[in-house]
């Protein structure tokens, strides 16, 4: 007779989640109202006003919220607003990473003009800005365009709050595991064929 082999005991499955933006990941990423200013005056941009596209956000989506009150049950108002404020995260985020990279690439530039040897690196033609000089007001263009998304985020973290009455937090999705479901259709498929 055959011996059985006892399989060992299968652990737990572990769902791992994907992590949605947060705003605090925003804020890591993002310039601050301080930073944006700086910048703004260093490179002669418009200075933002932050706290106006904050109230500006906020207002619009309490009273998005107000207008479908009637129609939408109190959990779907949730869920609704679950999705339009992870928008507004998510894009700020986005912007807040484009931002970090030009800001790398702004800085490894200007590091490589200091360094006399560099023919490749030297300023352009008259009336032409250097490579590295067009890197860092690409830089600074990013860093307003991620300061004004931060501060719509924020409105928009805060009308949740308003609205719903709880603290916004991202919605985490199950990552998907494609392979564990092919695996799990074969097992089937091969199970039925023995009757």
């Amino acid at each position: 007779m055959p011996k059985s082999i006892r399989s060992p005991r299968q652990p737990a499955k572990v769902v791992q989640l994907r992590k949605g933006a947060t705003l605090e990941t925003v804020r890591l990423c993002c310039p601050d109202a301080g930073q944006a200013l700086l910048i703004s005056e260093s490179f002669g941009l418009p200075v933002l006003d932050g706290d106006g596209i904050r109230d500006l956000h906020q207002r619009l989506i309490v009273e998005t919220a107000d207008g479908l009150s009637e129609g939408l049950g109190e959990r779907a108002m949730q869920i609704h607003l679950q999705r339009i404020v992870g928008a507004y995260v998510g894009s700020a985020y986005g912007a807040g990473q484009f931002y970090s990279r030009a800001v790398t690439e702004a800085r490894d530039a200007t590091a490589k003009t200091a360094n006399d040897a560099r023919d490749e690196d030297l300023d352009g033609p008259v009336g032409f800005d250097s490579a590295a000089q067009r890197k860092r007001e690409f830089a600074a263009d990013m860093a307003l365009q991620s300061h004004a998304l931060r501060m719509a985020a924020e409105g928009a973290v805060a009308a949740y709050e308003q609205v719903v009455g709880e603290r916004w937090k991202p919605f985490e999705r199950p990552a998907d595991n494609v392979g564990q479901a092919v695996d799990r259709k074969a097992a089937q498929a091969q199970m039925a064929a023995f009757g």
